[in-house]
């Protein structure tokens, strides 16, 4: 009888790793899950994970979490410090005889990417090519729930601001990245041993073909109002966005805003035989965070 694989889940409060948890619960495998602190240990808890609390930026914190595990999904947070985050893991994956890693990059991933993240998920791309191990990498796309962000404007107003003018964008539903890594972890190690897969929605969107798509599901106007790069830092700013993500996140708007975006692959209907969610599968699935709470109230025995 075979014995199940246990898989390590790293940045597991985040977007896509809470995604990927929930792709994975109910089949054959023990999850674990890996966060900085025990107060966030509750998520991933519920999706039957045994929670370790570890930091990939102090290697000393990461070998229980390691210890025992067969596959490690590895998920460093953007940041100067990415890839050193990387270098933690794959050394803590190596020194306790982990099989195989499976790593979310990012799309474009190069040494000569526009854009610093590109650059720094490239260093920990090759590291991970050359760790010893069966490897997959995944670069996905822009995230549609990137939109969620704006979620607050377009309920209040209608309207949205981004400073990525007319660019064309083939965006992918974080649901998408999430099935089509379980169906990697699922599968045997050596199946997508050294293959780098790049994940992209069915379409390439502008935003106010996305701005279009929220009017139709919600049945209100949406209208997507292009900023300039100054704009769009000051209010990022006022978030309180640190200064190094606001200007990775310029970089990736020129790019995007140059073309560098505007395209599609087959890869994720390759990998789970039907095609990517949709804009419009997206924004309906969430057509909640979208619409003003005294809809939501006036609305709520709709289902």
């Amino acid at each position: 009888m075979s014995v199940s694989r246990t898989v390590l889940i790293t940045g597991a409060t985040g977007t896509v790793s809470t995604a990927l948890l929930r792709a994975l619960r109910g089949n054959d495998v023990n999850l674990r899950a890996l966060v900085r602190d025990e107060f966030k240990a509750d998520g991933p808890r519920e999706q039957g994970a045994d929670v370790f609390v570890g930091d990939l930026g102090d290697a000393r914190s990461l070998p229980p979490a390691f210890e025992g595990v067969h596959d490690v999904w590895l998920l460093t947070p953007n940041g100067p410090r990415a890839p050193e985050h990387n270098m933690n893991a794959v050394w803590a994956a190596r020194q306790a005889g982990v099989e195989r890693i499976v790593r979310l990059s990012v799309v474009g991933a190069a040494h000569d990417a526009p854009n610093r993240s590109g650059r720094l998920h490239a260093l920990s791309d090759r590291e991970t090519e050359q760790c010893g191990m069966r490897w997959t990498i995944l670069r996905p796309h822009w995230f549609m729930q990137n939109l969620l962000n704006e979620a607050g404007d377009i309920a209040a107003t209608g309207t949205f601001s981004l400073n990525m003018a007319a660019a064309r964008i083939g965006m992918i539903d974080v649901r998408d990245i999430a099935e089509c890594a379980a169906r990697v972890l699922l599968d045997d190690p050596d199946r997508h041993h050294g293959r780098t897969y790049t994940l992209t929605g069915p379409r390439s969107l502008t935003f106010d073909e996305v701005a279009d798509e929220l009017s139709l599901a919600l049945d209100r106007f949406v209208t997507y109002r292009p900023v300039g790069d100054d704009a769009q830092r000051t209010t990022l700013l006022g978030y309180g966005v640190p200064t190094w993500i606001v200007d990775m996140l310029e970089e990736y708007a020129q790019a995007y805003v140059s073309g560098w975006g505007d395209f599609t692959t087959d890869t994720v209907a390759d990998l789970l035989g039907h095609p990517p969610r949709g804009i419009g599968d997206f924004v309906r699935d969430h057509a909640a965070a979208f619409t003003p709470a005294d809809d939501d109230d006036r609305n709520g025995d709709r289902g």
